[in-house]
């Protein structure tokens, strides 16, 4: 079981990568926590703060590939330095022109937008830049191993940053919090960036480039893995988004936490368990088992189920979130594989917008149902958004064709 995990211990550089693109990524589930109290303490509006959060995530959405196509063919250091710079920059500005009695009246807020739009712009790609390099460092189980872990750990920064962030905020303000953002985000986006030089994975050489410059789009099965992304996404964002509804309307808010950290300890646990498995992950396996996790929810919830157990919701969540990091790993494996090998950044950039793109529909859809009808049928549509994933990537292109790099060496041949 454990021979996976100790293959990819003897990659060489693997845990130093791992541990320095983590904590590149440290700030990011915090962000719009911290801007919206940011916001709110200033404008006295959440509704602004959202506003604000939402343009740099419309940022992140738009400049995504692109920044994936700059590391690919500048190099991945380079590039997170940059963006490391100027989304520290960018969020250091907005703490201080959001900041109450600062330099801005909180009725000009919205003067905000166009820079958190900059902001968002310059977001260094280290998620998408880290889920490349494990295609190019590593093969076969350990590579499968390491998409796991990169997974399971990406549920462990969701539960933790938050924390971090409200602890930030409660004890020393929303400024200083949003400093300490724009900090970590600079200094991560650095150490990571130094990290991949001395492991010399820089700039892709220009002889394995995708000579034939045609969109990414064309790949076969490309497209229908990023609708998996967009759709899946939508189905995981409205059972987040439906766990504080219902725990709202019961007059227990905290209740959301236990319920949200019942759904990660699952993924943890689904991540390390099926990261030592052997054999090549099937995309829509994966994702049927999500699928299910999620429809489990409808009968134990209200208007279906009333009031309500959270013993019970907590269970089904626990149970249906042991598919949710094994079904992103295999995701983010089966893209490694479909992408030229000189465009892989770019492909994880697409796949991160596409799952923004997800978060956008899903996140007012939920809440209209939840006002109209109740948390069961947010369930319900969630399921069925996953479950339209699942039939895009039962695709044969997405299941049958070959890695882009056996194609390529087969034409060579």
């Amino acid at each position: 079981m454990l021979r996976p995990y100790l293959l990819l211990a003897q990659v060489p550089h693997a845990f130093a990568l791992l541990g320095a693109c983590l904590l590149a990524r440290l700030h990011q589930p915090a962000i719009n926590l911290v801007l919206t109290f940011l916001i709110a303490d200033w404008t006295g509006s959440y509704a602004a703060g959202g506003v604000v959060g939402g343009a740099i995530t419309v940022g992140q959405a738009v400049a995504g590939p692109f920044r994936g196509r700059a590391a690919d063919r500048s190099g991945p250091s380079r590039v997170l330095l940059i963006t490391g710079c100027g989304y520290g920059l960018g969020l250091g500005l907005i703490a201080f022109l959001a900041r109450p009695g600062g330099w801005l009246p909180a009725s000009w807020w919205w003067l905000l937008l166009p820079l958190a739009f900059a902001t968002g712009l310059s977001f260094p790609p280290s998620g998408q830049v880290g889920r490349a390099m494990w295609v190019r460092i590593a093969d076969g189980p350990a590579r499968q191993a390491a998409f796991a872990v990169e997974a399971t750990a990406q549920e462990l920064l969701f539960v933790i940053s938050p924390i971090l962030a409200a602890f930030a905020v409660a004890a020393q303000g929303a400024f200083v919090a949003t400093l300490w953002c724009g900090a970590f985000g600079a200094l991560g986006a650095a150490v990571f960036a130094a990290t991949l030089w001395r492991a010399g994975l820089r700039a892709v050489p220009s002889e394995v480039e995708d000579r034939g410059g045609t969109s990414l789009l064309a790949t076969p099965g490309f497209g229908l893995l990023l609708g998996f992304g967009c759709l899946m996404i939508g189905g995981v964002i409205t059972v987040d988004l439906l766990i504080v509804g219902w725990a709202r309307e019961r007059g227990t808010p905290e209740l959301a936490g236990y319920l949200a950290a019942a759904w990660a300890i699952g993924s943890l646990v689904g991540g390390l368990l099926l990261g030592a498995a052997a054999g090549r992950p099937r995309v829509w396996l994966r994702g049927a088992l999500a699928v299910a996790g999620i429809v489990a929810l409808v009968p134990v919830l209200p208007p279906v189920a009333v009031p309500g157990s959270p013993w019970l919701v907590a269970a089904v969540l626990l149970v249906g979130g042991l598919a949710i990091a094994p079904m992103f790993a295999a995701t983010n494996a089966r893209l490694g594989e479909l992408a030229p090998e000189g465009r892989r950044a770019e492909a994880f950039g697409w796949l991160a917008s596409a799952g923004m793109v997800g978060a956008a529909i899903a996140a007012p859809a939920t809440g209209a149902l939840l006002d109209v009808s109740g948390p069961a049928a947010a369930a319900a549509t969630g399921a069925a958004l996953a479950a339209v994933a699942v039939c895009l990537v039962a695709h044969p292109s997405v299941r049958n064709s070959r890695p882009a790099r056996c194609a390529e060496e087969t034409a060579a041949t």
